[in-house]
């Protein structure tokens, strides 16, 4: 099967969330099944950046543009076996962000007709489509409407994925999520459970009827997480790698954690890592409503790395300075410093108040770092709750969206990490759970069967 995968990032070439992971990792999961599977993402850089060093002559595209003749450039490489198409427009993606820019609209939709009419360039035809997030969402009506007069489309079927139905574009009068729900030949959510929760309306976004139209289309498949990339037996950015036959060597990358945040070094006491955005949906309301009587007890440390909204940067940024040795919280983004918290923590924190999948959790897992979650979207499909004695179970979790939920969980956690014999039985147990992509993209495999036969 031909396959080819539109999105706006992709790793490692651009990365603003985890959809950039899921551009990278799903497509070389297909290839390892024996699929034909191809990327084509915009090539961002800052300005004054020059173009990467890639081998081969650019593709010069023609086509038209607002009435005007065009050329973008095509570059062509490959990521981990998987032929990467990168999109090189100056005018559109030599930008400092993105996403956020005022034309992000003209940007994305530009990106898409080029979508369209590089497979026809290249004399490849795909039979699937897959069209991610809003940004690329305009190719399920493109396709179908390009598709009335040239044969060249007439075998090819429309997937789009939904990673968060709250982001539907830029401008309010052109909803872009909302057409592709109504043109593509099928809609997929990043889990199970999310796929269900949007059909309500406390999740739907006010997109819940027309979801529900198609809900005979409608597809929840888990992302998967690349365990090449996120493996602590191989990891070049920890201190001492380690796996699950010899987990105490995760105390090594505590200790460097907790100096790099200038925390007091004390191995006895629990690290709880915070990888995010700092937005209301990832639950840093109630974050800010129970955190500092743990600290004032001097119950845990805290390592938080992230962006987002302002009110919560300023609260975050001033934590350390009244609990200095307690708290690090650096307001960027940092990869490097990213595994290091899923590595050297013992706890990590997703209490999201909608959360499409995340991967953070199943990253920490990976790492032997207990996850601490509020059950809903695709954490609800990857934690357990642990019994009292630790016999089952992969995380604590909690349903109730308050600051007592949290702080009862938070609580049972801190418990639990007193018995030291049953935590090392989770801490082994945590990493050898498998969200590899092999299962996910098997379901996808069968999810484009059925585009195919419902085109």
């Amino acid at each position: 099967m031909k396959v080819l995968f539109a999105a706006a990032e992709a790793a490692p070439f651009s990365k603003v969330g985890g959809l950039a992971d899921v551009a990278a990792s799903l497509p070389k999961a297909l290839r390892r099944l024996g699929h034909d599977v191809r990327v084509v993402t915009p090539l961002h850089r800052r300005p004054g950046a020059g173009a990467p060093e890639i081998e081969g002559e650019p593709l010069a595209l023609p086509m038209t543009w607002g009435g005007q003749e065009v050329r973008p450039l095509v570059r062509q490489t490959e990521s981990g076996g998987v032929p990467v198409y990168l999109l090189d427009y100056s005018p559109y993606y030599q930008r400092r962000a993105i996403y956020g820019e005022p034309d992000d609209l003209d940007r994305y939709l530009f990106f898409c007709q080029v979508v369209l009419e590089l497979p026809k360039v290249l004399g490849w035809q795909p039979d699937i489509l897959h069209a991610h997030d809003w940004h690329a969402a305009a190719l399920a009506f493109g396709l179908r409407n390009m598709a009335w007069g040239d044969p060249f489309y007439h075998p090819t079927s429309s997937v789009v994925t939904i990673h968060n139905l709250r982001y539907r574009g830029p401008h309010n009068l052109v909803d872009m999520l909302c057409q592709a729900i109504f043109y593509a030949n099928i809609v997929s959510t990043v889990s199970p459970t999310y796929a269900q929760e949007i059909l309500t309306p406390e999740y739907g976004e006010g997109l819940h009827t027309l979801l529900g139209l198609r809900r005979d289309r409608l597809f929840g498949i888990l992302n998967g997480i690349d365990y090449e990339e996120f493996n602590p037996a191989t990891d070049p950015l920890i201190p001492v790698r380690y796996d699950a036959a010899t987990p105490e060597k995760k105390g090594f990358s505590k200790t460097a954690l907790q100096e790099r945040g200038s925390l007091t070094p004390d191995p006895s006491l629990p690290v709880v890592g915070m990888v995010s955005r700092l937005t209301e949906q990832k639950g840093f309301d109630l974050v800010q409503q129970v955190i500092e009587p743990f600290l004032e007890s001097g119950r845990f440390q805290f390592f938080l790395l992230a962006t987002g909204e302002k009110q919560y940067e300023a609260f975050f940024k001033e934590l350390p300075q009244r609990y200095p040795g307690r708290v690090a919280a650096l307001i960027t983004f940092d990869a490097a410093l990213a595994q290091l918290i899923y590595a050297g923590s013992d706890f990590f924190l997703m209490p999201s108040r909608f959360e499409p999948c995340g991967l953070g959790q199943m990253i920490s897992l990976r790492y032997g770092t207990i996850p601490i979650v509020r059950r809903t979207g695709g954490l609800a499909d990857t934690i357990q709750d642990c019994s009292p004695d630790l016999s089952t179970g992969n995380g604590f979790s909690f349903t109730d969206y308050s600051a007592w939920a949290l702080r009862e969980t938070l609580e049972r956690a801190l418990a639990a990490y007193q018995q030291p014999e049953a935590w090392r039985g989770l801490v082994a147990r945590a990493m050898n759970q498998d969200f590899s992509w092999d299962a996910s993209a098997r379901k996808y495999v069968g999810m484009y069967e059925a585009a195919l036969t419902s085109r």
